[in-house]
């Protein structure tokens, strides 16, 4: 198969290592909490922030960023307070906006350039940095800390977690 989803439209669980699949079931609880319909960039890194595994764990240090306290102003910063009630959501191509099926891919196409076959948060967290216009990088832009510096600390903290 070379997509990431199943004829079903569901990710395909064979490759995501199981600290993703945790990563992607924290961002669909932010998409809930927020009140949005469908997954965002910004959601997907509220998961690898509220899920983190020892490489992002590693570039929060990096960063002298405080997990919690990123999180709170990532879920306050997206929040639309007069939405809708959502739906249920689920890890289906239907709920997801098209630049995170596109990010989950390209983290797939870099879990494969570096020999694995499965996507870790550290794919999706350099991906998220290294996406074109990505919309989180420029809330980092907003406070001086830039998209290359976001990546080199990630690939750094990424270098600095030994492989499971």
């Amino acid at each position: 198969m070379d997509d990431i989803f199943l004829p079903s439209g569901r990710l395909r669980p064979d490759i995501l290592d199981e600290a993703t699949t945790r990563v992607l079931r924290e961002a669909l609880g932010h998409t809930r909490a927020t009140n949005w319909d469908s997954v965002r960039t910004p959601h997907l890194f509220m998961g690898l922030l509220a899920a983190p595994d020892s490489g992002v764990f590693k570039w929060a240090g990096k960063l002298g960023a405080d997990l919690p306290g990123l999180l709170d102003q990532f879920r306050d910063l997206f929040h639309q307070a007069h939405a809708e009630p959502v739906p249920p959501l689920l890890l289906n191509r239907e709920f997801l906006s098209d630049n995170v099926i596109r990010l989950v891919r390209d983290a797939h196409g870099r879990a494969c350039d570096c020999g694995r076959g499965v996507v870790t948060p550290m794919d999706l967290l350099i991906t998220l940095f290294t996406t074109p216009n990505s919309i989180v990088a420029e809330c980092f832009e907003r406070i001086g800390v830039t998209a290359a510096k976001l990546t080199e600390l990630a690939v750094l903290a990424e270098r600095d977690v030994p492989a499971q």
